[in-house]
């Protein structure tokens, strides 16, 4: 983990990232270029890693599979002409995930237009089966439609007028993929509604915007819209090419809007792919082929620039927590604030990416905005809008809701320092809270997910920031998933994690539970290694930044009955 270059620095892990990797991989096919991919075995080897015992793929290793990591994986694999490996394995765990009409990210959670997308593709696509029932799935479609024209995330946040053109694209390619093997299926929406929502959001310099409620131009909107346009058989009210090619950087290559001067990866792959759309060539194929070959990692994978460069919100907080008080820490901090975008209130875990509730959770208490009344301003009204419908919380907007992202957001809100029924439906939120009740009386991360150790303590700490301490529940949960070795698992009591333990130890100390610091201590001595500290005792090599942060508050912990550790999540 090495200081990146700059005036303003952050962190960064020089590793590759999924999503990098997939948009590197992907814009090169597009170009026809995919004979440059560097370390091109390693990068084979970095999307493999990511796949779990049931058939799907992960973020990364050790975290549950879910559906867009299924895709981005299988998909750069067929890409690189490599073999998916069990594809029947791979189709079983996605028939986990159909909900009845629809597809959700992770087994369990309700569907949404992102997941429907990734699995619709992922089934037919790589794995070579149908979706479990058609019909009902474009009727779905088909109630993804808002009143304005506009597609949205799900059924449930088209009754309320929200829409958005990502939403739009990702439910037109769907229908696109099944009609496919059926051509004769008519489009379910309004199609001259849809089309005249989707223009109406191109703005008069050229570009397009997500929605009516942002309000600049950026280059994933454009390449979103302009690919359901073209799924739609039309095409943009005025041209894209002007404006996309007003947006390439000093090398040639694309930055994602005005005002931020990063040629990354995402914004060439979205220049790519809306001039693909729109019938046209880029004229920068050899700058971009010449740029992300700069973000190619050694050990396999892409990062989203120069690997020199590459830093993220999650490793730059977890180094301010890690050593709150050192020089490096006030000069995350001052960093930290470029990973707001324009449009959206939240903090992005890459910058040029979309806002995350975990990554803006991480940066709050990293103390990354405590001066800034506006972005904390910003952050509140950016948190009441991406509120689903069920009460709860997705990773992003128009994800499907779980425990981890709902009590991430419960945290931001408290940090805010503003009365927690301010800026979320608190009576929606108790209400998903509930859902995730298992008939034994436990917690899962969804509802009809298994119950797990760190649901049941992120539905705790939910409660206690509602007014409602469950300390009775708290202490049953802890006695259960408590390892007799020291710590604390996920999973019954045999094998314990640093996440588990140090959410346990969190939710003792909210809701005033005696804890047993030898057992604790136990626990961080068997994870510390002279290269830091690992996430389990079963692991062989540390667990890098993020587990050195919470190892080390632990200690800090240890050291000091005083110390409040933040109500970090991950998973």
């Amino acid at each position: 983990m090495a200081l990146l270059s700059g005036t303003i620095t952050g962190l960064g892990t020089d590793e590759g990232d999924l999503w990098c990797t997939y948009a590197a991989i992907r814009t090169l096919s597009w170009l026809g270029r995919l004979d440059e991919i560097p370390n091109r075995a390693d990068t084979v080897d970095f999307l493999l890693s990511k796949r779990n015992t049931d058939g799907g793929y992960a973020w990364s290793r050790g975290m549950t599979s879910d559906a867009w990591a299924t895709f981005y994986c299988t998909q750069a694999l067929r890409d690189l002409g490599h073999l998916v490996p069990d594809i029947e394995r791979t189709a079983e765990w996605l028939s986990l995930t159909w909900s009845g009409e629809a597809y959700a990210m992770t087994p369990g959670q309700a569907p949404d237009v992102w997941a429907t997308h990734f699995s619709t593709r992922t089934a037919i696509e790589i794995c070579g089966v149908d979706v479990p029932d058609r019909d009902r799935l474009i009727d779905w479609l088909r109630r993804l439609q808002s009143p304005a024209g506009g597609v949205s995330w799900t059924p449930e946040h088209a009754v309320r007028g929200i829409a958005d053109v990502r939403a739009c694209h990702y439910a037109t390619t769907t229908f696109h993929t099944l009609a496919g093997q059926h051509s004769a299926i008519a489009l379910p929406w309004r199609t001259d509604d849809l089309i005249d929502w989707i223009q109406h959001q191109q703005l008069p310099d050229g570009g397009f915007r997500f929605a009516e409620s942002a309000t600049e131009a950026c280059m994933w909107a454009t390449f979103r819209a302009t690919a359901a346009l073209a799924w739609l058989d039309a095409a943009p009210a005025e041209p894209v090419g002007t404006w996309i090619a007003r947006h390439r950087g000093s090398t040639g290559a694309y930055v994602r809007w005005d005002g931020y001067d990063v040629e990354d990866v995402w914004a060439s792959f979205c220049a790519v792919g809306a001039l693909r759309a729109s019938g046209e060539h880029s004229p920068a194929s050899d700058a971009i082929a010449a740029l992300i070959a700069t973000m190619a990692v050694p050990s396999g994978g892409f990062t989203y620039r120069e690997t020199g460069s590459a830093a993220d919100v999650l490793t730059s907080a977890a180094a301010i927590l890690a050593a709150p008080d050192s020089a490096e820490a006030d000069r995350l901090r001052a960093w930290i604030p470029r990973c707001l975008l324009p449009n959206e209130g939240g903090v992005m875990y890459m910058p040029g990416r979309g806002a995350e509730v975990r990554s803006t959770l991480w940066a709050l208490s990293a103390g990354a905005f405590e001066r800034d009344e506006r972005a904390r301003r910003r952050i509140g009204a950016w948190l009441t809008s991406i509120q689903n419908p069920d009460g709860g919380f997705g990773y992003w907007e128009g994800r499907g809701s779980d425990l981890v992202s709902t009590a991430a957001a419960v945290e931001i809100a408290v940090s805010l320092s503003e009365p927690i029924g301010s800026v979320i439906d608190i009576a929606a939120l108790a209400g998903f809270v509930g859902e995730c009740r298992t008939s034994a009386g436990e917690y899962g991360s969804a509802p009809g997910s298994q119950a797990s150790a760190r649901a049941g303590l992120q539905a705790s700490r939910i409660f206690l920031a509602l007014g409602d301490s469950r300390a009775g529940d708290a202490e049953r949960l802890l006695q259960t998933h408590r390892v007799r070795g020291g710590g604390w698992a996920n999973d019954g009591n045999r094998v314990p994690d640093l996440l588990s333990t140090y959410e346990a130890v969190v939710t003792a100390d909210r809701l005033g539970i005696a804890l047993d610091t030898e057992h604790v201590h136990r626990f961080v001595d068997r994870i510390s290694a002279a290269s830091g500290f690992r996430w389990s005792p079963l692991a062989a090599n540390s667990g890098g930044a993020l587990a050195h942060c919470l190892g080390s508050l632990l200690r800090k912990r240890l050291s000091d009955r005083t110390a409040r550790l933040p109500a970090l999540t991950l998973s």
